[in-house]
């Protein structure tokens, strides 16, 4: 069973996004959590709130199945880029120079374990 959340028009660049999801890839929700928790970037609050709320996701959508979050691996873990906001400052000899405050969407897909 899988459960997708979306995260859309959240600050931050998608480089910056990509190298915190590069760690929870293919991990178990738990670990996931743990990593995100204590990790030192400020751009992990958006990845962290889309993977709490895919985890919710697979639970409501799992009804009345006995389903935990132990059950739960990141299946799959990306980020896209979102529009740009522009805004100029003044520069060097009366020019303007640009300021490009990027954003992205970010989409965290969960699912279960397949026994074997």
């Amino acid at each position: 069973m899988e459960a997708v959340a979306i995260a859309r028009y959240q600050r931050g660049s998608v480089k910056k996004m990509n190298r915190i999801l590069e760690l929870i890839r293919n991990k178990p929700v738990k670990e996931a959590l743990s990593i995100l928790e204590f990790l030192p970037k400020p751009t992990k609050r958006a990845i962290l709130k889309t993977l709490k709320s895919a985890v919710a996701n697979a639970l409501v959508k799992a009804g009345k199945a006995k389903l935990s979050e132990d059950d739960l691996y990141v299946k799959e873990a990306k980020v896209d880029t979102g529009p740009m906001l522009k805004r100029y400052r003044p520069g060097p000899r009366g020019s303007a120079s640009m300021i490009r405050k990027r954003s992205c969407h970010i989409t965290i897909k969960v699912a279960t374990k397949e026994r074997e």
